[in-house]
């Protein structure tokens, strides 16, 4: 059995913390079984890894979000990788070519779809794997999990059983309800409807099939030059509904999303994070701040505090799932991210009349790891040691520096820097366009630039 992970989402619910480049499964506020923070996609790959299932398991994701996933999982972890969003069944479809066509996967065999942030019990992975039995046993096109509802929630969608069922083990599905009302939701609950947890398994030559029945690529190669026509629409519209038969599997154990400050602070291990002080009487109030400020919270009731480089959240918590309907039509970039590397945060953003930008970062790179060797058209950079050694090179030539080092890196001048100890520097870019593409990567490896280098000495 193959699994697929899908990773994406826009990182509004849990703003300010998430963002378009860190989702909500990349925040650490998890307590793991050394007392360390982790985050969701980590508690996640280790529930995997402690079955042997992460073996057989491949992430499909933007390219947004590589960087943090290499930073989080390791650089080992096998990514589809989506040239753009276009929603989970192209994501699902370039999956299944890429097992098919570049792995060389049976057209027999099972896979299966999960989403990469459930908080569970590693029962749930178990029960996963009898989706390969049911699929076999019931000849379904689709088999998915649903879990048993503890409450009546409007927030998901239900699958309602056939009621003449006599199988324990799988039940043929009826159909679907999408976010009933509380009193819908009761009848349902009645009827042995599950929550729709997103789950579902297939044979491959069943996607494999449908992709050739839709005129679509059945090469990798070929189906990822062609990605961006691919119609923007979920697997549950454009597969799921269409599917003859389908079987579910119930799943009795815990199972929640923690997509809302609400249900994600019911799962922390403690109610402070970060630099502040909780009054005695602010009681069921979280806080969690990734500034370096002090933040102090007095008579504050069910209450989440949020700060980050991206903003601050005062919410009562209730209240808090309203975030992304408050943040619509609000845009603007990342100012804290993860990378393969390390990370950096957004300390300032000024931009002049006379069509001229000042950014100034922290960056922090990990004991090992190197920024590219790379070169910029329309700015120029300063960047202050403040931490840590390192080696950096500047037009073909390599130096050492430490705290207190002052580089100057005009336009067009190729430069990078590796991380002998855990280094930070302040950066100071100035230029007309202080975009990504305006980053010419000539190596990625350290060995490369060394190479260059010597190269150019001899």
């Amino acid at each position: 059995m193959q699994l697929i992970l899908l990773s994406g989402g826009s990182g509004k619910r849990l703003w300010p913390l998430s963002n378009d480049s860190r989702s909500k499964q990349f925040l650490k506020v998890l307590d793991n079984d050394f007392n360390n923070l982790e985050s969701m996609v980590q508690r996640v790959w280790g529930q995997l890894a402690k079955l042997q299932l992460n073996e057989s398991t491949v992430i499909a994701t933007s390219k947004s979000q590589v960087d943090m996933i290499h930073s989080q999982l390791g650089d080992h972890i096998p990514l589809i990788i989506e040239p753009e969003r276009r929603d989970t069944f192209p994501a699902i479809a370039l999956a299944a070519t890429y097992l098919y066509s570049v792995k060389g996967t049976s057209l027999n065999e099972v896979v299966g779809v999960l989403p990469v942030d459930p908080y569970v019990d590693i029962s749930f992975f178990e029960r996963i794997k009898d989706l390969e039995d049911a699929l076999n046993t019931s000849d379904a096109d689709l088999a998915l999990m649903g879990v048993s509802p503890t409450y009546p929630s409007e927030k998901y969608g239900y699958i309602v059983p056939v009621q003449n069922n006599n199988n324990n083990y799988y039940v043929e599905v009826s159909h679907f309800k999408e976010k009933p009302s509380e009193a819908e939701a009761r009848v349902l609950m009645d009827q042995n409807a599950l929550w729709n947890c997103g789950v579902f398994a297939f044979k491959l030559e069943y996607i494999i099939s449908l992709l050739q029945a839709k005129g679509l690529p059945i090469q990798y190669e070929v189906l990822l030059k062609q990605y961006q026509n691919l119609e923007k629409i979920s697997f549950d519209y454009a597969v799921v509904e269409k599917a003859e038969k389908i079987v579910v599997l119930p799943y009795s154990g815990s199972w929640k999303d923690l997509g809302t400050w609400n249900t994600l602070t019911e799962e922390m291990g403690t109610n402070q994070i970060g630099k502040g002080i909780i009054s005695e009487n602010s009681t069921n109030t979280h806080l969690v701040n990734e500034l370096d400020i002090q933040i102090t919270i007095l008579g504050i009731k069910d209450a989440v505090i949020a700060a980050s480089p991206d903003g601050i959240l005062i919410s009562d918590k209730a209240e808090s799932p309203r975030i992304k309907e408050i943040l619509k039509g609000f845009e603007q970039r990342p100012m804290y991210e993860e990378r393969r590397w390390g990370w950096y945060k957004v300390l300032d953003h000024t931009k002049f009349d006379e069509e001229n930008e000042v950014l100034t970062k922290k960056i922090g790179v990990k004991a090992g790891s190197n920024l590219s060797y790379q070169m910029h058209y329309a700015r120029s950079e300063v960047w202050t040691i403040i931490k840590g050694v390192g080696e950096f090179a500047f037009n073909d030539e390599i130096r050492i520096v430490k705290p207190g080092d002052v580089l100057v890196i005009p336009i067009e001048a190729k430069h990078g820097i590796k991380a002998i100890s855990d280094i930070e520097f302040i950066e100071v870019q100035t230029g007309s366009q202080l975009i990504e593409e305006d980053i010419i990567r000539i190596f990625m490896s350290w060995e490369e630039v060394e190479e260059k280098c010597k190269a150019k000495v001899n």
